[in-house]
């Protein structure tokens, strides 16, 4: 078989082809599909027929009709729509001072903290009055003086439990509250 530059090939002992590129003697350079060139001997190459892919795959077919298959077949059904969960959202109060307060400039940490307190019990008694099920306390974790003095106000309350809100959505910096909706006013 006589080879010559720009014939397509393929290798046979290897899952390579390409466009010859140089022949010196009995070596022949390849540039692979990947962009990279290398040397074979002739005996280690099969020249392919450009047309052969076209006129074996396709060749009952022409290329209007293929393309219009694939026009038919493009078209997708339309995705399904999630349905709203039934429970609402949970309520979340940011008891981070600086949401609180346009400065605290001038305030004293037991300040800050009664501040952070006040705030979080007329939002829990809000939501027990409008029969909010969730809320969540921000609290970030700093050193924990804010969350342990929350927790011992959730604890006066016998209608609900608390516990660490969702990880990925706080990290540790929240506390999540449940309240218990049949209980007696």
């Amino acid at each position: 078989m006589k080879l010559k530059i720009g014939d397509f090939v393929s290798v046979l002992d290897a899952d390579l082809s390409g466009r010859v590129t140089a022949i010196k003697n009995k070596s022949i350079c390849i540039e692979t599909n990947t962009g990279f060139e290398m040397n074979f001997e002739a005996s280690e190459l099969v020249k392919m027929d450009n047309n052969l892919l076209k006129t074996s795959a396709f060749k009952n077919q022409s290329i209007q009709q293929i393309l219009s298959e694939k026009q038919f077949k493009g078209i997708k059904k339309s995705a399904k729509i999630k349905t709203k969960s039934k429970q609402p959202p949970p309520m979340e109060v940011d008891l981070h001072i600086h949401q609180l307060v346009k400065s605290s400039k001038n305030m004293s940490n037991h300040e800050m903290l009664t501040m952070q307190l006040d705030t979080a019990k007329r939002r829990l008694e809000f939501a027990i009055e409008k029969r909010i099920q969730k809320v969540i306390f921000i609290h970030g974790v700093g050193e924990g003086v804010l969350k342990l003095e929350l927790e011992y106000l959730l604890k006066c309350y016998d209608f609900l439990k608390f516990y660490p809100a969702e990880f990925r959505v706080y990290g540790h910096g929240a506390t999540e509250v449940y309240i218990f909706q049949n209980k007696k006013l």
